[in-house]
């Protein structure tokens, strides 16, 4: 993002982090990485592809709040509380950067997985097997993330349908164990794609829109807080404190 329209949102969040508790939602943080180091295909603005340094600091940061314990997935979602670590795409960085710093904290994660970009043989994804070895990593969760990374909601029913239970389906046969979670592409969700989701098996999905995820939430619509490229420790600490949840008014 440039750097005037990233000081102007630093502006906006700051005046909404005066709101106090008219600021931004309560519940649980869940936190959207991407890559960790690798070219992220369309990022125009380099916000997508974070540098491990800077990775380790957001960790340590979290390490060293007792207000924000990080907890996986659905007992996050459940509770309604804490903070959650999800990675989309499937870079070949979670394995190699994110895992062991997140294992060393003794942090669980999610990584939801594009099968398409696994079985294009790009170097920047995870391959079969690396998709198996992070699935050995304590505490890792895998969730798929579409099949083909396209638009859920311009897909007709039928692809829509496909882009979901084969995506599903082929991390079920790679991994040898049940996928119950997604989030989807792009954020492109509505209230078809919602129900194809809970039709496919579901649990739980994430889409992008900022803010945090109540214990009443749908927990096929969980909110999450994008995290950038760009990101300082003060900035973090203002979207995991949700004075950056203005911008879910957006959508």
């Amino acid at each position: 993002m440039k750097a005037w329209k990233l000081a102007l949102a630093d502006g906006i969040s700051a005046i909404f982090g005066l709101l106090g508790p008219l600021r931004g939602s309560r519940g649980c943080r869940v936190l959207m990485y991407h890559a960790l180091g690798a070219e992220v295909p369309g990022d125009r603005q380099a916000q997508y592809s974070m540098a491990a340094d800077r990775f380790t600091v957001h960790m340590g940061n979290l390490a060293g709040s007792a207000d924000l314990p990080v907890l996986g997935l659905g007992e996050g979602v459940r509770a309604g509380s804490g903070v959650v670590i999800t990675f989309d795409d499937g870079y070949r960085d979670t394995l190699t950067v994110a895992a062991p710093i997140l294992s060393e904290l003794d942090f669980p994660f999610t990584v939801f997985v594009t099968p398409g970009f696994t079985r294009s043989g790009d170097k920047r994804y995870l391959s079969a097997p690396e998709l198996r070895e992070l699935a050995t990593v304590p505490g890792v969760s895998i969730g798929a993330h579409g099949d083909s990374h396209c638009r859920l909601t311009e897909c007709d029913d039928a692809c829509l349908a496909r882009e979901l239970t084969e995506s599903r389906a082929w991390l079920e046969d790679v991994l040898s164990r049940p996928v119950t979670t997604m989030s989807y592409p792009h954020g492109a969700v509505d209230g078809r794609v919602r129900a194809a989701a809970a039709a496919a098996g579901y649990e739980f999905a994430a889409c992008s829109r900022f803010g945090a995820h109540g214990s009443d939430g749908d927990p096929l619509l969980i909110a999450r807080t994008d995290i950038w490229a760009q990101d300082d420790r003060a900035r973090l600490l203002a979207k995991t404190a949700g004075d950056w949840d203005w911008m879910g008014w957006r959508a």
